[in-house]
Protein backbone atom coordinates (compact mmCIF):
# COMPACT_ATOMS: atom_id res chain seq x y z
CA UNK A 1 0.00 0.00 0.00
CA UNK A 2 1.57 3.34 -0.99
CA UNK A 3 2.47 5.66 1.86
CA UNK A 4 0.60 8.96 1.95
CA UNK A 5 1.22 12.04 4.01
CA UNK A 6 -1.13 14.53 5.56
CA UNK A 7 -1.03 18.04 4.22
CA UNK A 8 -1.75 21.43 5.70
CA UNK A 9 -3.44 24.23 3.82
CA UNK A 10 -1.34 27.29 3.11
CA UNK A 11 -2.46 30.54 4.75
CA UNK A 12 -2.30 32.48 1.50
CA UNK A 13 -5.33 31.97 -0.71
CA UNK A 14 -4.63 30.36 -4.07
CA UNK A 15 -1.52 28.46 -2.99
CA UNK A 16 -1.39 24.69 -3.11
CA UNK A 17 -1.28 22.65 0.14
CA UNK A 18 2.22 22.16 1.50
CA UNK A 19 3.23 18.66 2.67
CA UNK A 20 3.90 18.52 6.38
CA UNK A 21 7.25 17.30 7.65
CA UNK A 22 7.13 14.10 9.68
CA UNK A 23 8.61 13.71 13.19
CA UNK A 24 12.16 12.46 13.58
CA UNK A 25 13.43 9.86 16.03
CA UNK A 26 17.10 9.50 16.96
CA UNK A 27 17.95 5.89 17.79
CA UNK A 28 20.37 5.75 20.72
CA UNK A 29 19.37 2.49 22.38
CA UNK A 30 22.56 0.52 21.69
CA UNK A 31 24.96 -0.74 24.34
CA UNK A 32 28.17 0.64 22.71
CA UNK A 33 30.26 -2.38 23.66
CA UNK A 34 32.94 -1.67 21.03
CA UNK A 35 33.34 1.86 22.39
CA UNK A 36 33.88 0.58 25.91
CA UNK A 37 30.25 0.87 27.01
CA UNK A 38 28.25 3.96 27.88
CA UNK A 39 26.57 6.36 25.48
CA UNK A 40 28.47 6.73 22.22
CA UNK A 41 26.33 9.71 21.34
CA UNK A 42 27.66 11.68 24.33
CA UNK A 43 31.31 11.32 23.32
CA UNK A 44 32.96 14.47 22.00
CA UNK A 45 33.60 15.10 18.32
CA UNK A 46 35.13 18.43 17.44
CA UNK A 47 34.42 19.72 20.94
CA UNK A 48 30.70 18.84 20.82
CA UNK A 49 28.89 15.62 21.49
CA UNK A 50 28.08 13.33 18.58
CA UNK A 51 24.43 13.72 19.55
CA UNK A 52 24.65 17.50 19.15
CA UNK A 53 25.90 17.03 15.58
CA UNK A 54 23.07 14.56 14.86
CA UNK A 55 20.44 16.93 16.25
CA UNK A 56 21.76 19.82 14.16
CA UNK A 57 21.46 17.73 10.99
CA UNK A 58 18.05 16.31 11.72
CA UNK A 59 16.25 19.35 13.16
CA UNK A 60 15.74 21.25 9.87
CA UNK A 61 14.40 18.12 8.17
CA UNK A 62 11.58 17.14 10.54
CA UNK A 63 8.64 18.70 12.34
CA UNK A 64 9.97 17.79 15.79
CA UNK A 65 12.20 15.17 17.37
CA UNK A 66 12.44 12.53 20.07
CA UNK A 67 15.32 10.43 21.34
CA UNK A 68 15.00 6.69 21.76
CA UNK A 69 17.23 5.68 24.66
CA UNK A 70 17.06 3.30 27.61
CA UNK A 71 18.12 3.90 31.19
CA UNK A 72 18.00 7.18 33.07
CA UNK A 73 16.66 9.86 30.70
CA UNK A 74 18.14 12.62 32.85
CA UNK A 75 21.53 12.20 31.16
CA UNK A 76 20.00 13.71 28.00
CA UNK A 77 18.17 16.57 29.76
CA UNK A 78 20.44 19.24 28.27
CA UNK A 79 19.12 18.53 24.76
CA UNK A 80 15.49 19.32 25.53
CA UNK A 81 14.10 16.32 23.65
CA UNK A 82 11.50 13.81 24.82
CA UNK A 83 13.27 10.56 25.65
CA UNK A 84 11.33 7.40 24.76
CA UNK A 85 12.48 3.99 25.96
CA UNK A 86 11.98 0.62 24.28
CA UNK A 87 8.66 -0.94 25.21
CA UNK A 88 10.17 -4.44 25.01
CA UNK A 89 12.77 -5.81 27.47
CA UNK A 90 16.36 -7.01 26.98
CA UNK A 91 17.45 -4.51 24.30
CA UNK A 92 16.03 -6.29 21.24
CA UNK A 93 17.80 -3.92 18.83
CA UNK A 94 17.05 -0.99 16.54
CA UNK A 95 13.62 -2.25 15.52
CA UNK A 96 12.50 -1.81 19.13
CA UNK A 97 13.59 1.81 18.88
CA UNK A 98 11.62 2.20 15.66
CA UNK A 99 8.57 0.77 17.42
CA UNK A 100 8.99 3.14 20.35
CA UNK A 101 9.17 6.02 17.89
CA UNK A 102 6.07 4.86 16.05
CA UNK A 103 4.10 4.57 19.29
CA UNK A 104 5.23 8.05 20.30
CA UNK A 105 4.28 9.49 16.91
CA UNK A 106 0.89 7.74 16.93
CA UNK A 107 0.05 9.54 20.16
CA UNK A 108 0.50 12.84 18.32
CA UNK A 109 -1.52 11.89 15.26
CA UNK A 110 1.49 11.55 12.95
CA UNK A 111 1.40 9.22 9.94
CA UNK A 112 5.10 8.34 9.78
CA UNK A 113 8.52 8.96 11.29
CA UNK A 114 12.06 9.34 9.99
CA UNK A 115 14.77 7.60 12.01
CA UNK A 116 18.50 8.24 12.23
CA UNK A 117 21.24 6.62 14.29
CA UNK A 118 22.72 8.59 17.18
CA UNK A 119 26.28 7.53 16.32
CA UNK A 120 26.27 8.74 12.70
CA UNK A 121 27.01 12.48 12.61
CA UNK A 122 27.39 13.02 8.85
CA UNK A 123 24.10 11.75 7.37
CA UNK A 124 22.71 13.82 4.47
CA UNK A 125 20.93 17.11 5.08
CA UNK A 126 18.25 16.03 2.58
CA UNK A 127 17.73 12.58 4.11
CA UNK A 128 14.06 13.01 5.06
CA UNK A 129 12.95 14.50 1.75
CA UNK A 130 14.78 11.80 -0.25
CA UNK A 131 13.26 9.03 1.85
CA UNK A 132 9.79 10.41 1.29
CA UNK A 133 10.38 10.82 -2.44
CA UNK A 134 11.70 7.26 -2.75
CA UNK A 135 8.69 5.79 -0.95
CA UNK A 136 6.26 7.79 -3.08
CA UNK A 137 7.99 6.97 -6.38
CA UNK A 138 8.19 3.25 -5.62
CA UNK A 139 4.72 3.06 -4.10
CA UNK A 140 6.16 1.41 -0.99
CA UNK A 141 5.26 2.00 2.66
CA UNK A 142 8.88 2.09 3.87
CA UNK A 143 12.06 3.69 2.51
CA UNK A 144 15.64 3.01 3.60
CA UNK A 145 18.80 4.97 2.84
CA UNK A 146 21.27 3.23 0.51
CA UNK A 147 24.74 3.87 -0.89
CA UNK A 148 26.63 2.19 -3.76
CA UNK A 149 28.34 -1.11 -2.95
CA UNK A 150 31.63 -2.07 -4.67
CA UNK A 151 29.89 -5.12 -6.17
CA UNK A 152 27.42 -2.88 -7.97
CA UNK A 153 24.43 -3.35 -5.70
CA UNK A 154 22.98 -0.92 -3.18
CA UNK A 155 24.09 -1.16 0.44
CA UNK A 156 21.13 -0.36 2.68
CA UNK A 157 21.40 1.54 5.97
CA UNK A 158 18.27 0.37 7.76
CA UNK A 159 18.49 2.62 10.82
CA UNK A 160 17.97 5.55 8.41
CA UNK A 161 14.42 5.07 7.26
CA UNK A 162 10.90 6.30 6.76
CA UNK A 163 8.39 4.23 8.71
CA UNK A 164 4.57 4.33 8.59
CA UNK A 165 2.72 4.44 11.89
CA UNK A 166 0.09 2.12 10.41
CA UNK A 167 2.53 -0.82 10.62
CA UNK A 168 3.42 -0.42 14.29
CA UNK A 169 1.22 -3.24 15.57
CA UNK A 170 2.61 -5.61 12.94
CA UNK A 171 6.13 -4.64 14.02
CA UNK A 172 5.26 -5.18 17.67
CA UNK A 173 3.98 -8.67 16.91
CA UNK A 174 7.09 -9.51 14.88
CA UNK A 175 9.40 -8.40 17.68
CA UNK A 176 7.47 -10.43 20.25
CA UNK A 177 7.92 -13.45 17.98
CA UNK A 178 11.69 -12.95 18.04
CA UNK A 179 12.41 -11.00 14.86
CA UNK A 180 15.53 -8.86 15.19
CA UNK A 181 16.92 -8.22 11.70
CA UNK A 182 15.50 -5.02 10.28
CA UNK A 183 15.58 -5.91 6.58
CA UNK A 184 13.66 -9.15 7.12
CA UNK A 185 10.73 -7.11 8.35
CA UNK A 186 11.05 -4.27 5.85
CA UNK A 187 11.34 -6.65 2.88
CA UNK A 188 8.18 -8.42 4.01
CA UNK A 189 6.23 -5.16 3.75
CA UNK A 190 7.98 -3.48 0.82
CA UNK A 191 10.84 -1.01 1.18
CA UNK A 192 12.18 1.44 -1.36
CA UNK A 193 15.86 2.37 -1.53
CA UNK A 194 16.69 6.07 -1.29
CA UNK A 195 20.13 6.32 -2.98
CA UNK A 196 22.88 8.61 -1.71
CA UNK A 197 26.47 9.14 -2.86
CA UNK A 198 29.33 7.80 -0.75
CA UNK A 199 31.98 10.13 -2.15
CA UNK A 200 34.13 11.72 -0.76
CA UNK A 201 33.02 9.87 2.40
CA UNK A 202 30.21 7.56 3.44
CA UNK A 203 27.55 9.83 4.97
CA UNK A 204 26.27 6.86 7.01
CA UNK A 205 29.66 6.15 8.59
CA UNK A 206 28.85 5.24 12.19
CA UNK A 207 31.29 5.55 15.06
CA UNK A 208 31.94 2.26 16.83
CA UNK A 209 35.60 2.38 17.88
CA UNK A 210 38.20 4.90 19.01
CA UNK A 211 39.74 4.59 15.53
CA UNK A 212 36.40 5.62 14.03
CA UNK A 213 36.48 8.75 16.18
CA UNK A 214 39.85 9.68 14.68
CA UNK A 215 38.46 9.25 11.16
CA UNK A 216 35.40 11.31 12.08
CA UNK A 217 37.57 14.17 13.29
CA UNK A 218 39.25 14.20 9.87
CA UNK A 219 35.88 14.29 8.07
CA UNK A 220 34.68 17.06 10.36
CA UNK A 221 37.69 19.21 9.48
CA UNK A 222 36.83 18.94 5.77
CA UNK A 223 33.32 20.22 6.51
CA UNK A 224 34.34 23.23 8.57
Amino acid sequence: MPLTFRTRTANTAGKAPVPTRVPGVILAGGLARRMGGGDKSLKLLGGRTILAHVIDRLRPQVSHMALNANGDPARFAAYGLPVIADSLPDYPGPLAGVLAGLDWAAGQGADAIVTVAADTPFFPMNLASCLRAAAKTAGQPIALAATPHPEGRQLRHPTFGLWPVALRDDLRAALRQGLRKIVLWTDAHGAANAPFDADPYDPFFNLNTPEDMVSAESILRTLS
